[in-house]
């Protein structure tokens, strides 16, 4: 048998309202709210939209903030977005992003290791994050470290062949990067020699008393010790 449930009638109706305390909606139940109610009848996937959706505007306000020059207060925003989104499936944007701008940030304020680790995340989410490649290159630079600004300058290059800044920044920072290299080269020797003297001085001698010769026909050298 089916029951077939009916409204309440009028009177049902006036005792419901009466028996409610002052302010009380019926509809909320005992212990109930408007917004309650509302978040249970979403389903999951209106419940990750409206997430993603706020993940979205929290980006948006911090964008809004760097543009005025509060980075700190953009870094938060960025972070709140991360949060939101991070848990959620097709968020991979919105988190991508959000480590960049938060790379932004880190570079006005001077933070080039941390602009480093915010765009290496980034580029995790999205290897073809032009925006990314070329920032973390920025701080490698401001970090010296030249032979990394080069190899994300060169994947910018991949991914853009057109991008003439950055080929322009690669034949800049080569030769840089070559005295660099040649420096370290040169300080190892240094280091290598101090500590072999070091050594060979408990016998009274140096590694200046010995001496490479080349033979000029083979090209093979010998070491010949001298007084």
């Amino acid at each position: 048998m089916v029951v077939i449930e009916q409204e309440p009638d009028a009177q049902e109706t006036k005792e419901v309202l009466a028996n409610a305390s002052p302010g009380e909606d019926p509809a909320q139940g005992e212990n109930g709210s408007d917004e309650e109610s509302f978040e249970d009848a979403l389903t999951d996937e209106q419940l990750r939209e409206k997430a993603l959706k706020q993940a979205n505007d929290a980006k948006e306000e911090g964008n809004k903030l760097f543009r005025v020059g509060q980075y700190e207060d953009a870094l938060l925003q960025y972070e709140i977005a991360l949060q939101m989104a991070s848990e959620l499936p097709s968020s991979a944007d919105v988190c991508s992003m959000s480590h960049g701008n938060r790379a932004a940030c880190f570079m006005k304020l001077n933070r080039y290791k941390d602009a480093v680790t915010e765009c290496t995340k980034a580029l995790e989410l999205d290897p073809s994050y032009v925006k990314a490649l070329v920032r973390r290159s920025e701080a490698h630079e401001k970090l010296e470290n030249y032979e990394e600004a080069i190899a994300d300058l060169k994947k910018v290059c991949e991914l853009n062949p057109t991008n003439n800044q950055a080929r322009n920044s690669i034949r800049r920072l080569e030769p840089i990067a070559a005295e660099k290299r040649e420096k370290m080269k040169e300080e190892m020797i240094g280091k290598l020699k101090e500590m072999g003297n070091s050594l060979l001085g408990r016998f009274g001698m140096s590694l200046d008393n010995f001496k490479a010769v080349k033979d000029p026909k083979t090209g093979s050298h010998s070491i010949s010790f001298q007084r």
